[in-house]
């Protein structure tokens, strides 16, 4: 077998799972995956499994909302002027359309300000607050941003503007900036239960406060920007990404359908799988390459011609955007080849002029994946430098970055992804800065590949019902990984196949039963396949639909040869 890789085996609980499989009828390899998520009683786990909207939380208990509910109204009925300021990531752009179309329902018209990535930057600024003093606005609403903007809210506020703050980044800071309301489960203080929430899960409790409706209309935006935005599919955002998929799926608005069209997904069931690889980078793409303001034109459009043009337009825009970051992604290997001593980095910081700033958060997430170590990716220029990073499980990124803040501009972020600005001349400072906090920090087992397994079965122990009944278990994402099991001992049977995108298929038996498994991008492995005494298979349990018949294959994510 080979010794690199970590096999974390999670222990069994037979109690419990005796406990939970008898209760509520399910299986006890369930029960077990169930226990593996945290789940400790059979409330929990029916929670869990049986979604239920009225499990949403209260959105009252953030203590600011009476506050920011009531400024709204007062706007609505004095008809005064309000500005929505959001971010160019998916999660942004929903919060824009979820804002600019509930407030519009109720008969509050509202003016919007995207900022460039590559000319302005994340969040709140400048040129925000003089366009809302031209424009005379009374209040102004910030979504996916706002929880640093010190003086950004102080000029405002100066201006007789109210601001209200929705956001879910984590303060820089323990002091906040002086808005008339900010709404940020993260905050210190916060009585708001679920910390996870993405930026348009905030955004969705300030319209059911504002509404006193569940709004279960308007979840396809809510899921589809608390999908893109990598955050815990677990409590809240649970209910709210399984609801909204399946308003996704019947989504009675113009721009998604096309946007559907565009990506090739017609006709398919929406899950969260599409919603991350698919549709997600879509929608970035054009805050990525541009402006997002193509995005939020799509998500708002109500006319079909309007919305098929937009959606081919952030389709071309995510090729140039992969193009761009293939190149991008050679240039840091190389970079890393040269300059980076893996045993004293335990962190990757490269940088080089010219890189798009657009692509960096993606090129670092690929190189983390890659190298297993948080990787910070800078875009060189004659002084201020923007960068972008992605951490690994046991490394809380932001933290280091505040510990680092004496070499930095500005960051912000959450634990697993950041934004940065470095001048040129500290860049070296910072690199060895945070590199001294990893070797602090991070063990090195931290460092080394890991793989999390549900559950050691024999073939004997799978079954076409047991494939459908992890289904319940859906969505999959962050905090909710599909299921993975492992078995061992097994033989090649046949001549494996390798299909178009490096797919490799071949068959496993434990000489009694025999099941065909499917590894994609995994062609490379075809010799050591065949040249294998025997193979230990790490795997997903799924339904093969093909030609209309349903039967188990094995998803293999990873093979052990003996």
């Amino acid at each position: 077998m080979q010794s690199h890789k970590i096999l974390n085996i999670h222990s069994l609980h037979s109690k419990l799972q005796d406990t939970l499989s008898k209760e509520l009828k399910i299986s006890k390899v369930l029960a077990q995956v169930l226990i593996n998520r945290g789940i400790k009683s059979i409330q929990e786990a029916e929670e869990f499994l049986k979604i239920d909207p009225k499990n949403l939380i209260d959105p009252y208990s953030f203590r600011h909302m009476h506050t920011a509910v009531s400024l709204i109204k007062k706007a609505l009925k004095d008809q005064e002027k309000v500005m929505l300021c959001g971010d160019y990531d998916v999660d942004g752009i929903t919060s824009l359309a979820l804002l600019k179309g509930t407030f519009s329902k109720l008969g509050l018209d509202t003016l919007h300000y995207i900022p460039h990535r590559v000319k302005d930057g994340y969040g709140l600024n400048k040129t925000a607050v003089e366009l809302a003093r031209q424009k005379k606005v009374k209040l102004l609403i910030t979504v996916d941003s706002g929880t640093t903007s010190f003086s950004e809210v102080e000029e405002l506020r100066r201006s007789g503007i109210e601001v209200i703050i929705t956001d879910h980044h984590e303060p820089a800071h323990d002091r906040l900036p002086d808005a008339s309301a900010i709404i940020n489960p993260k905050i210190k203080g916060s009585a708001y239960k679920f910390k996870e929430l993405a930026g348009v899960g905030v955004a969705y409790k300030l319209c059911q406060a504002l509404t006193n409706k569940v709004l279960a209309e308007e979840l396809d935006l809510v899921a589809l920007g608390t999908i893109a935005d990598v955050v815990s599919l677990t409590g809240e955002n649970r209910i709210i990404a399984k609801l909204g998929l399946e308003c996704l799926s019947n989504t009675k608005r113009i721009g998604i359908k096309s946007l559907v069209e565009a990506s090739r997904l017609r006709s398919k069931e929406i899950n969260s799988t599409f919603v991350s690889f698919i549709l997600g980078p879509r929608l970035n793409a054009s805050g990525r390459m541009d402006s997002a303001e193509a995005s939020l034109n799509l998500l708002l459009s109500q006319d079909k011609e309007e919305a098929d043009i937009l959606a081919k337009s952030i389709d071309a825009l995510n090729r140039q955007r992969q193009k761009i970051e293939s190149g991008i992604l050679e240039e840091a290997h190389d970079l890393i080849s040269r300059e980076v001593n893996f045993k004293d980095h335990k962190i990757i910081v490269v940088a080089k002029e010219g890189w798009h700033q657009g692509v960096l958060g993606i090129v670092a997430s690929k190189l983390a994946d890659k190298f297993f170590r948080p990787t910070i990716v800078i875009s060189l220029s004659e002084n201020l430098c923007k960068g972008s990073g992605r951490s690994i499980k046991n490394f809380h990124l932001f933290h280091a970055l505040r510990d680092c803040a004496e070499h930095l501009e500005s960051f912000g972020g959450h634990a697993h992804a950041v934004g940065l600005i470095v001048s040129r001349g500290n860049i070296e400072n910072f690199k060895k800065e945070i590199n001294r906090l990893a070797k602090e920090r991070l063990r090195v087992e931290d460092l080394l590949p890991s793989v999390d397994i549900d559950m050691e079965l024999s073939l004997a122990d799978l079954s076409s019902s047991l494939a459908q009944e992890l289904q319940t278990l859906e969505p999959f994402g962050t905090g909710n990984r599909e299921p993975l099991f492992y078995s061992r001992n097994l033989k090649l049977k046949g001549e494996p196949q390798v299909l178009s995108r490096d797919t490799l298929k071949f068959w496993v038996t434990d000489e009694e039963i025999t099941y065909p498994v499917i590894g994609f991008g995994m062609a490379s492995f075809k010799e050591s396949l065949i040249n294998a005494a025997s193979l230990d298979l790490v795997y997903i349990l799924g339904i093969d639909t093909w030609q209309g018949d349903e039967s188990i294959i094995l998803e293999a994510k990873d093979i052990f040869f003996k």
